[in-house]
């Protein structure tokens, strides 16, 4: 493609040499640039893409695009482009450069702090159960049609995004659901994306390390409803404070679900155990496969969207009705001897965490103990730390704290930090055991029968980071390893 192409919409401060040059390809890494690759230096969280902008010519970059003034002396045989934004120029140029795939799709973006993945995942399956040729793109993985694509960001950067739409386009996909992080739309990855619609889950106390403040958290998330057209949709939880926040601006058509209140999407949950959901939902009586209060949000927000995309409503709730959720999100799995019930679950901050301790506080019959694993992840916000600890110990009968994903940091001080400002009751409920694995198999000692264990923080996650090296760990894995032995 023509440079000039590749530039519609951008805003160019200034050029220097011919765009009528070839573009091969574009990357906003300098490791990845070839003879005849458009380089973006893009300004990221970790890193400045303007100081790899000579390995980029090294490497054969033929056009330059940057955003601060002052480089150094300019290759007349390169083409350098000064932009107002460089990452926003980068996702445009990749809107424009992939032959803006977001336009022949139904792309639905679902954001919130929790929720992000069961939803994508279940418009995902309810989709391709009705027939459509369907994308995913989320935290655990992508999917073009069947095939999967392994996940490495909740929402790619915006090369990479619009390389996998483009994908999914040519492999015939109608609609495709992507969980759309606060990140990705505070760092311009999904700017200039054409969406049919937008879902809101909720929004609780998360990423301040990165955003700074609540508030300003809530005005990323916000700003992504702020975009959408006239021709999208809008939903939200209006049970959540900040439902009706989120949609006070937007220009879509706008919709509501709840359990509680007056909404376009009414719920009412009229059984909840480890067969399932019983629910009323527009004053339809339905039996889901998934479990939990947060469960019935969830399917409230796919039903939602699934009839704003114009699905027959009955339809919508007959293939939902047999679904399951997505890895990681309150998996369980039960002992054959003894009976114990481990759960799995992706929870890694306070609201989350409560929310599953108050489903498996419904799913209880007497006098079951629940005993809780949880760990705080390294170089995150801190704050939420001694929350997330006091939330366990509060709704658990015994706690174990342990690592999550330490990187970089000293477990052994995150636990600290966990346990910093705890009430003098809860000291007796918990003990701390760095390795993950040691923490697991004495959780499930402690247990007796059919008590319920829940392993908190890291759902899906096949790895466990700790100084910058992943080695292989699953939850899962491990449980099933120790209920092997146990019945033995």
């Amino acid at each position: 493609m023509l440079l000039q192409d590749v530039l519609y919409k951008v805003a160019i401060r200034s050029v220097a040499g011919s765009t009528s040059v070839e573009v091969s390809d574009m990357q906003i890494d300098s490791r990845k640039i070839k003879t005849g690759s458009l380089f973006i230096a893009v300004k990221g969280a970790a890193a400045d893409g303007h100081q790899f902008i000579e390995n980029a010519i090294a490497n054969g970059a033929a056009v330059i695009v940057y955003e601060d003034a002052g480089l150094p002396a300019q290759d007349s045989r390169l083409t350098y482009v000064q932009v107002e934004n460089s990452a926003v120029a980068a996702a445009c140029m990749a809107n424009n450069f992939f032959g803006r795939p977001s336009e022949k799709l139904k792309l639905v973006g679902v954001t919130g702090t929790n929720g992000k993945t069961t939803i994508a995942t279940l418009l995902y399956k309810l989709f391709t159960r009705l027939g459509y040729q369907s994308g995913l793109l989320s935290t655990v993985e992508n999917k073009i049609g069947e095939k999967t694509v392994e996940a490495t960001h909740t929402t790619p950067d915006a090369i990479s995004l619009n390389s996998l739409l483009k994908q999914m386009v040519d492999d015939g996909c109608t609609h495709v659901f992507m969980e759309t992080s606060s990140h990705a739309i505070h760092q311009h990855r999904v700017t200039g994306l054409q969406y049919a619609g937008g879902i809101f889950s909720n929004i609780t106390h998360d990423h301040l390390d990165y955003h700074q403040t609540f508030d300003e958290y809530i005005r990323v998330k916000k700003a992504f409803f702020d975009s959408l057209s006239s021709s999208a949709f809008a939903i939200s939880n209006a049970d959540d404070k900040r439902g009706t926040v989120m949609l006070q601006n937007t220009n879509a058509k706008k919709y509501y679900y709840s359990l509680k209140t007056v909404a376009d999407f009414k719920g009412k949950i009229l059984d909840n155990s480890l067969s399932g959901l019983q629910m009323m939902v527009n004053d339809v009586e339905v039996h889901f496969r998934l479990i939990g209060e947060f469960n019935a949000y969830n399917l409230l927000a796919v039903y939602g969207a699934a009839v704003c995309l114009g699905e027959e409503k009955q339809n919508v709730l007959t293939a939902l009705s047999e679904l399951t959720g997505a890895e990681g999100r309150f998996d369980y799995i039960i002992s054959a001897n003894e009976k114990l019930i481990a759960i799995v679950d992706y929870a890694h901050t306070p609201d989350a965490l409560l929310n599953v301790l108050a489903t498996i506080k419904k799913l209880k019959k007497g006098i079951e103990q629940v005993i809780t694993v949880v760990g705080c992840g390294g170089d995150r916000d801190k704050t939420k730390r001694p929350v997330m600890a006091a939330a366990a110990c509060e709704h658990s009968d015994k706690v174990i704290f342990t690592s999550d994903n330490p990187r970089s940091e000293d477990p052994a001080q995150i636990i600290r930090d966990m346990e910093e400002g705890l009430a003098p009751a809860y000291k007796r409920k918990y003990i701390s055991i760095t390795d993950r694995k040691e923490a697991i198999k004495t959780a499930i000692s402690l247990a007796k029968q059919e008590d319920i264990i829940l392993i908190a923080g890291k759902g899906h996650e096949k790895y466990q980071e700790i100084k910058g090296v992943r080695n292989h760990f699953d939850d899962k894995e491990i449980i099933k390893d120790f209920f092997e032995l146990l019945n033995k």
